[in-house]
């Protein structure tokens, strides 16, 4: 697992990244991560996942439609990656982005996270 932070606008998202060894490991980190970050905002996620079988799914966790699970598995895609889960929590700072501007926040703190690799 690894994490990276950025804030934007009072907000911050905390990405992180983790290696899938099967499916089943989705449900484990998601639980963990939401124990962890208890007063969080939101815990957008995606994954792609090609061992036994192959699966995707993004959530935008009640964050306004496609604007934060989507961009999530967008990087990934970009990026080729297979067997990964990105979640980003984020703690909402008291201003509103917009959709346009959660797009870039969640798009931002994943390629952050990716591109340390």
């Amino acid at each position: 697992m690894k994490s990276t932070e950025i804030i934007i606008n009072k907000s911050r998202f905390i990405a992180y990244g983790y290696e899938l060894e099967t499916l089943n490991d989705v449900k484990k980190i998601l639980s963990d991560l939401r124990h962890e970050h208890k007063k969080a905002t939101h815990i957008c996620y995606a994954y792609v996942y090609s061992r036994e079988c192959v699966s995707e799914k993004c959530s935008d966790d009640g964050e306004p439609n496609k604007t934060a699970g989507y961009p999530i598995m967008n990087v990934i895609k970009k990026k080729g990656l297979n067997n990964i889960l990105v979640a980003v929590v984020r703690y909402f700072g008291g201003i509103k982005l917009g959709a346009g501007g959660l797009t870039r926040a969640y798009t931002k703190a994943c390629a952050s996270l990716l591109n340390d690799e």
